[in-house]
């Protein structure tokens, strides 16, 4: 037989379904041995003592993405990558982002210009349907999902992207005719129209207000009426960044009728409240996302729905911009209104330990379920299952070491995203990643970043299993 490129020796392998001591052994960048002892390689790595886990999966960022007039994201392809290998990943999913007016085709072949050769880890590509024309919906949407691009995104809220009731049926009918996975960011247009309007006219501008103008009934009333517009059409759909319990019961009460809803998280509905958009002069843009942190009840509402199998995935939702700069948080709008302050928060890199500390460091999720939702289920869900997700013959050789007693505190100083400041400064986690590989090679070792940019490729993907 021929030699071995990797063996990992002596740690304990962990998949969404078993927990066990074994070796590794790793060629041509996928896994060929999985044994109690394997022998001959030519490079070998101790692992005793830590968790040999699927590289970590994170199937909704965005990166280098536009984001309005005079305002520019903080990552490129080059660092939210890197941010993502130091943090536990080997793989990330995107969005290419048809601005209106412009072809479908032509966005999805510029984004990728701008992939190509900056990758550290490996990259697949959703789409994001803001114009969705006779042309798109009939010629360049069906096919780029035959061309491996299997899920999109549309938006029920944002001027430049909601997409009206009509449209999100037609939309859906594409997706279920092509068999396409539809990602939903579900909050109501007109209600958060009517209530930013309404704050303005009472002076209640600063970012504290924008979790005021986004009440967690706006998720819950679109929740329903995607998950009624995908029983009409009969489509599976995905509501991705779920913030709170009337969103998540609206997911629960689909999921028991039958319907093929699914549903994401994230962990600043987790660790996060409102009362962190408070902070003094603009401090508070630093934690504008939406739907916005709630409070300590939905909190516990999304450990329940964790817990319980209503999420499939557990997501970033990366957004980043920069803090002290005029294109990000403190864009010159952005101090007359909450309305204007650029909309996301940074998180590719901390997502896997504040999930793992304050899950499986704190006895509320399995070792098994940490993976299943960090990994396993975004490759199942988004068309990369087999290649990816799991520690077995035959996958990607994409694999975290982690040592689950390490404790470390989240400082931006450590991070290595584009965006100059973390929301979660001081946040203490138990559970650390201290090498990330990606087929086979080492990418990121106890917070640095070893391998070559651009090792990472760009990935059509199969249709998914759930569509």
């Amino acid at each position: 037989m021929t030699k071995l490129d990797l063996a990992i020796r002596g740690g304990t392998v962990v998949t969404a379904s078993d927990t066990f001591r074994a070796d590794v052994g790793v060629r041509d960048g996928r896994i060929v041995a999985v044994a109690a002892e394997i022998e001959g390689a030519t490079r070998e790595i101790d692992a005793s003592g830590l968790l040999v886990l699927p590289g970590g999966i994170d199937s909704h960022v965005h990166i280098a993405q536009p984001s309005g007039p005079d305002v520019v994201m903080a990552d490129d392809f080059a660092s939210a990558t890197a941010a993502a290998a130091a943090g536990g990943n080997t793989c990330i999913m995107p969005f290419a982002l048809q601005q209106r007016g412009t072809s479908l085709r032509r966005c999805v072949e510029d984004y990728v210009r701008q992939a190509e050769g900056e990758c550290h880890i490996d990259v697949s590509i959703h789409l994001i349907i803001s114009d969705p024309t006779p042309e798109v919906l009939g010629q360049e949407l069906p096919a780029l999902l035959k061309a491996g691009y299997t899920s999109f995104k549309v938006f029920m809220t944002y001027d430049d992207l909601v997409l009206n009731d009509r449209q999100l049926l037609e939309v859906f009918e594409v997706a279920r005719r092509e068999r396409a996975l539809v990602m939903v960011h579900a909050e109501g247009y007109d209600a958060i129209k009517y209530m930013t309007d309404r704050l303005e006219r009472a002076g209640q501008t600063s970012p504290f207000f924008h979790a005021t103008s986004r009440p967690e009934l706006v998720e819950r009333e679109a929740a329903h009426r995607a998950i009624s517009h995908a029983e009409l059409i009969d489509v599976p759909i995905m509501i991705v960044h779920v913030s709170g319990r009337e969103a998540m019961e609206q997911i629960r009460w689909a999921q028991r009728r039958g319907l093929k809803v699914y549903a994401e998280t994230c962990p600043q509905y987790l660790t996060l409240t409102a009362d962190d958009l408070q902070g003094l002069n603009m401090e508070g843009a630093k934690y504008v996302c939406s739907p916005p942190p709630r409070d300590a009840a939905s909190q516990a509402a999304i450990w329940e729905g964790l817990q319980q199998g209503v999420f499939q995935t557990f997501s970033s939702d990366h957004c980043p911009f920069r803090y002290e700069s005029s294109e990000g948080k403190l864009t010159p709008k952005a101090r007359t209104s909450f309305r204007w302050v650029p909309n996301g928060i940074p998180g590719i890199e901390t997502r896997l330990p504040i999930l793992f500390s304050e899950g499986v460091s704190a006895g509320r999720i399995s070792l098994n379920r940490f993976v299943e939702l960090t990994s396993t289920n975004h490759a199942k869900m988004y068309g990369l299952y087999p290649r990816k997700g799991s520690i077995g013959v035959g996958f990607d050789a994409d694999i975290t070491l982690w040592d689950p007693h390490r404790r470390e505190t989240i400082r931006q100083e450590n991070l290595h995203h584009g965006s100059d400041y973390t929301p979660w400064e001081g946040f203490e986690v138990t559970g650390w990643p201290v090498m990330t590989i990606a087929r086979g090679e080492i990418v990121a070792r106890d917070g640095m970043i070893v391998g070559n940019k651009g090792a990472g490729r760009i990935l059509e993907r199969d249709i998914s299993a759930y569509a």
